[in-house]
């Protein structure tokens, strides 16, 4: 018989679950606060359960718990990457960065990626699967109880496409933010897109209080066509009315990640085409200096490049920030540790 996936339970529904297996409610609670606040990692950890009990869950629930197989740390800014093996043995990579204001963890919410994107080496290998709730939240755990720090906020931008595992996506959403969990603030969630239009909208009908970030990388469909097959299936007139629609069902201004690649999308004029294309967008371009990839031949812009770029931004209204680069020297982009381990098993 197949466990039934516990972690991925809301309080209610775990309550119902145990009520129908003949328990009382209040054994839910407890049970919910040992996953989602103690972080256990397996039912022999819940001391305050009978051992029946815990032998009566352990053979009926499987407790997601993933194992780190790696983890690099940078020299230069003491970023934290992490590579996890799944129950069923697939790899996924998360990164941890200090900043000012706490510990963020950018996470994966797919075991690679179909989307296609040039600069990407998460989509190199394409889509394996989608992760569950319960792969996307301890992710999260297994960096807080390594760290015993902790996590104030959670980019879920690392390998995948989060809307493309639209109903997983929103119920990780709730756990994390759930009081009863770790209790993190809708605000301090950031969701990356490449720009899935209908559930855009879909996302903007659920009223969260979570900042959207569309990764735009270009100023029209033409030379978005060259980085991002997406571009193929939606116009960027219309992803971007999608963002408007979000920004006016939620408040929340939206993200514009734009990646300088050298001679592709980094001269002046497009500059100007970006300055025209988001001028009433209500929303903030985070300019990234593109993170090269061996298997791509995209190079970084200069600096000279990148600062006119942001000024020219700048001194026609739009809200502009480059991003700060971290680590670099642990490959830092997403996918890269993931791929160079597949390609060592392979080898080996």
């Amino acid at each position: 018989m197949k466990k039934i996936d516990i972690k991925s339970f809301t309080l209610e529904e775990l309550t119902h679950e145990l009520k129908e297996q003949g328990l009382a409610g209040f054994r839910a609670r407890q049970i919910y606060q040992w996953i989602h606040e103690k972080l256990a990692d397996s039912f022999d950890d819940m001391t305050n359960l009978s051992k029946e009990l815990r032998k009566t869950l352990s053979e009926t629930y499987e407790l997601i718990t993933l194992q780190i197989v790696d983890v690099r740390i940078s020299e230069v800014d003491q970023t934290r990457k992490y590579l996890f093996q799944l129950p069923d043995g697939h790899v996924i990579e998360s990164v941890l960065m200090k900043y000012q204001y706490g510990y963020s963890v950018c996470i994966s919410s797919q075991v690679g990626c179909r989307m296609g994107c040039r600069f990407c080496a998460s989509t190199l290998e394409g889509l394996e699967r989608n992760l569950r709730p319960s792969e996307m939240l301890d992710q999260i755990y297994q960096i807080q109880k390594s760290l015993g720090q902790r996590i104030s906020h959670v980019v879920v931008m690392g390998s995948g496409e989060p809307l493309d595992n639209y109903e997983n996506l929103l119920r990780f959403l709730f756990l994390l933010t759930n009081e009863n969990g770790l209790n993190i603030s809708q605000r301090n969630i950031t969701v990356s897109t490449c720009g899935i239009e209908p559930n855009i909208r879909k996302l903007a009908q659920e009223h969260l209080q979570i900042t959207l970030a569309l990764s735009l990388h270009a100023p029209n469909d033409q030379v978005r066509k060259k980085l991002m097959p997406i571009a193929n299936q939606y116009k960027l007139e219309d992803i971007l009315d999608a963002c408007q629609e979000y920004f006016k069902e939620t408040g929340r201004r939206v993200t514009f990640e734009y990646s300088l690649v050298r001679g592709i999308n980094d001269n002046l004029e497009e500059a100007k085409q970006l300055t025209a294309l988001l001028k009433h967008s209500h929303g903030h371009v985070n300019l990234i200096p593109v993170n090269p990839i061996r298997e791509r031949d995209y190079v970084q812009s200069g600096q000279k490049e990148i600062q006119a770029f942001k000024l020219y931004l700048e001194k026609n209204g739009i809200h502009v920030t480059i991003r700060r680069e971290m680590g670099r020297d642990i490959g830092g982009a997403c996918g890269q540790l993931r791929k160079s381990y597949l390609e060592q098993k392979k080898e080996g």
